[in-house]
């Protein structure tokens, strides 16, 4: 038995959208379940290699900047001990006055110049260093090269000494090159630093 026209109209308009439906059904579970997630997960890839690349470019930039510290250290380091090799050796005044006066005896010695006396003169704070001198006389030289040496190697040592007084005197005017006379040299030391008393317990 045939249904009517109109029966069969309404099934199949029916089916159609039952149809669309399911397409429509389908279509956004694609979406939600495919596309979405895939845009999402691409954005965050996205903005995971932009991150990545700004920690590599500071990174990077740390690195250059702790080459260029580390030579400006090392600089610091090596003029550093430069300016320690200037000072007088000894950890008290007394045994740098000591260490001083071994220099100008040898440097005398090695200019044919010997030593009539000298004293330890009372050490000056010239903070944050502390000046220690010693006064020498030496003996009559007959040869003013000696002592024109003499003051070019106090002046020129590694210690940076200083004469701070020179008197020099011609006992004999018919023996103008015979030279006599005294110094006043000079060098530094660090200050120490005062110790802190410890805590009363």
């Amino acid at each position: 038995m045939k249904l009517p026209s109109f029966l069969r109209k309404r099934k199949v308009s029916r089916n159609r959208i039952l149809w669309i439906f399911i397409g429509t059904a389908i279509f956004v579970l694609i979406i939600t379940l495919g596309i979405l997630p895939m845009v999402e997960a691409t954005r965050r890839m996205k903005e995971e290699i932009a991150l990545k690349k700004k920690i590599l470019s500071k990174y990077s930039e740390f690195l250059q900047k702790r080459k260029t510290v580390e030579e400006e250290l090392n600089r610091a380091q090596k003029r550093y001990e430069e300016i320690q090799q200037c000072f007088l050796p000894g950890e008290t005044p007394q045994l740098s006055a000591a260490n001083l006066h071994e220099i100008v005896k040898k440097l005398l010695e090695k200019n044919g110049m010997t030593i009539r006396s000298f004293r330890v003169l009372e050490p000056k704070d010239i903070s944050p260093y502390k000046k220690i001198s010693i006064h020498t006389d030496f003996n009559p030289v007959n040869n003013m090269l000696s002592l024109v040496q003499f003051i070019h190697d106090i002046e020129n040592h590694e210690k940076k000494l200083m004469i701070s007084e020179m008197d020099l005197l011609v006992p004999n005017p018919r023996m103008p090159n015979n030279i006599q006379g005294s110094f006043v040299i000079s060098g530094l030391i660090k200050m120490s630093e005062p110790k802190e008393k410890g805590r009363e317990r």
